[in-house]
């Protein structure tokens, strides 16, 4: 560990939903889950009001909604989360020069090569709270939760010591003291399979697993995660902070509140994520040869893995395909925090025939397909139904901006509100409307380049 407590982790609070939240007045201080709506769904963020209810990110959506029928389930604007993000992580970098982000709502940054007169407790916690009164105003008011320690363990701990909108700084020389008592899952990769191991062997908290031997650990959950749990119990964790400097790509990741055990989980959150990347690629006019995962592990240990196509690509179904097949080559059996998938090897043009007829469509959490044997005009009110999101913003001739609510059996509902209204009103149209179409910012932003 470092001699000063100089690695700062900032966590955005419930970030898909808090920004939902922000630009949708009337659901402030409402259970707001977003992810996939349909059956197979998967929720990427709860709000701490759905939370409550024992929704959790990487929960299906099906159990989310047995548990709280009364959120709204949305299923995302990844442009305003883009947009939010970029915000924050440039408020990180007029910070230091080194930022490892982590995802789109959570970074480390090395104070260490931040311009300070020097790192002490007091120094560091003054510049915590510039930060996030900064991040609050760039992002419309959204809130961050910082840790910061002398390693990156120990800085994720704290900063998940007093969510939301909290500040933990752990002083050099204290961190065995602090993390003793607490229990083994503040681990990660420590879930609950890992947790019902631990117990069963008698161990409980993090002093009672430093007790354990590393071959002990190693018998019980496995060499890998066995190695990670007897350092990490002893707060030894000496990873740098390394900066992102990836070619540039199209990409979505979503981090999880507990690790991803589940294969089939899996699959179908990264076939969710290319259908997302290829919306992005298709919407900057752009394709891409190469499709990438990226799998951060339990441990975070960070894995990706690539396939390169004879010719550019924007479809889906090519790159879902592709990604699910990169993913079935690693072992993720300790658990997985993180995943996503990008696409490189940009191009402005597209192989149309590539692959054709061979790929299978991803399924769609809602929505309509578009049946082929349709004809033109069918097709294209059928497509316009599909669109139909609940969460997109929308416009209407006469009404105005506002949020799509939800959509069926050819009704449209829209509350009509924006993040600088109050509450607004709800109204329902045909599907078909051809006053209504979905609202885009002026400026668009391009594809992330990372």
């Amino acid at each position: 560990m470092r001699a000063h407590a100089s690695i700062l982790h900032l966590d955005l609070d419930a970030f898909f939903a808090a920004v939902e939240q922000r630009d949708k007045p009337s659901l402030r201080g409402k259970p707001v889950i977003v992810g996939g709506t349909g059956g197979r769904g998967v929720v990427s963020t709860a709000s701490y009001e759905a939370r409550v209810f024992g929704v959790r990110s990487a929960m299906s959506t099906r159990e989310a909604r047995a548990r709280c029928p009364h959120a709204a389930y949305l299923s995302g604007r990844f442009d305003a989360y883009r947009s939010a993000s970029a915000a924050v992580m440039a408020v990180l970098r007029a910070c230091s020069p080194l930022v490892e982000p982590l995802s789109l709502d959570e970074a480390f940054v090395d104070l260490a090569r931040a311009d300070l007169p020097d790192l002490e407790v007091a120094t560091v916690t003054g510049l915590a709270e510039e930060l996030r009164a900064r991040v609050r105003e760039v992002t419309g008011g959204l809130t961050a939760s910082v840790g910061i320690a002398s390693s990156k363990f120990l800085a994720k701990i704290a900063s998940d010591l007093r969510k939301p909108d909290g500040l933990v700084v752990i002083e050099p020389g204290t961190e065995l003291a602090l993390l003793r008592p607490l229990h083994v899952s503040v681990i990660p990769g420590v879930g609950p399979a890992t947790v019902e191991r631990l117990r069963r062997a008698g161990v409980h908290t993090v002093e009672e697993l430093e007790r354990v031997s590393q071959e002990e650990l190693v018998r019980l959950v496995g060499k890998a995660q066995g190695l990670a749990l007897f350092h990490l119990a002893r707060a030894e964790d000496d990873r740098p902070v390394v900066a992102d400097r990836e070619t540039k790509s199209v990409s979505v990741e979503g981090t999880y509140e507990h690790d991803l055990t589940d294969r089939t989980q899996m699959a179908a959150i990264v076939t969710r994520q290319a259908g997302e990347v290829a919306k992005r690629l298709r919407a900057g006019g752009l394709s891409g040869r190469t499709v990438t995962i990226k799998v951060r592990l339990y441990d975070f240990t960070t894995l990706s893995r690539s396939s390169t196509l004879p010719a550019p690509t924007d479809d889906p179904a090519t790159i879902a395909r592709l990604a699910r097949t990169l993913l079935e080559d690693l072992d993720t059996s300790g658990g997985v925090r993180l995943l996503g998938v990008g696409v490189s090897g940009l191009a402005d043009w597209i192989q149309e025939d590539l692959f054709a007829g061979a790929a299978e469509e991803p399924e769609a959490d809602e929505g309509t397909v578009v049946e082929a044997a349709e004809e033109p005009e069918q097709a294209g009110a059928r497509w316009r139904s599909a669109t139909w999101a609940p969460g997109m913003d929308v416009v209407h001739a006469e009404h105005g901006r506002g949020w799509v609510w939800g959509s069926g059996r050819g009704v449209v509902t829209v509350r009509f509100e924006t993040a600088e209204t109050p509450p607004g009103p709800v109204r329902s149209f045909a599907t078909d409307d051809p006053d209504l179409e979905r609202w885009r910012p002026p400026a668009q932003e391009q594809p992330a380049e990372q």
